[in-house]
């Protein structure tokens, strides 16, 4: 593994390639050190940079990262928005709870799957509304997510 002060720098390469390989290596360090920079990384003009970064920071597991995975939540690419979800579900900070209840509103049906499979494993019950809402979601894929999610959350 690379240094992480060289990675760092790679981070501000011209070639997304580079940008992308330094973002999954600061994800594989551990090194908590290395939230700051991702964090700064996820203005990346391009989306798969964007992606290595939110998952970078899932697998750092740090409830440091959770600030920016919110804001990645934002993101106009919804497979980024996928990622930031999947990310917060790793790192299982109630912090999330409230921006990933408004990620089951999403227009893209895989980022209100995510939204309702991270919400039931975090099992707080201020989910519980609006995954009801998703019982009737035009896609029986998010429906079974949801219905998925309100059974953790009430078996409790």
């Amino acid at each position: 593994m690379k240094d992480i002060t060289q990675l760092v720098a790679e981070l501000r390469s011209s070639t997304v390639k580079k940008r992308q390989a330094a973002a999954g290596e600061l994800g594989k360090s551990g090194n908590p050190s290395a939230i700051l920079p991702l964090t700064i990384a996820l203005a990346d003009p391009h989306p798969a940079v964007r992606s290595e970064v939110t998952q970078a920071l899932g697998r750092l597991g740090d409830s440091d990262a959770v600030p920016a995975l919110i804001t990645a939540l934002e993101d106009r690419e919804p497979g980024i928005r996928s990622a930031a979800i999947a990310a917060l579900g790793k790192i299982k900070d109630r912090a999330a709870v409230g921006p990933l209840i408004t990620c089951l509103k999403d227009k893209d049906m895989n980022v209100r799957i995510g939204a309702a499979e991270v919400l039931g494993k975090l099992g707080d019950h201020r989910a519980l509304q609006q995954l009801t809402l998703l019982l009737n979601d035009p896609f029986s894929d998010v429906r079974t997510s949801a219905q998925a999610a309100i059974r953790k959350l009430t078996i409790k």
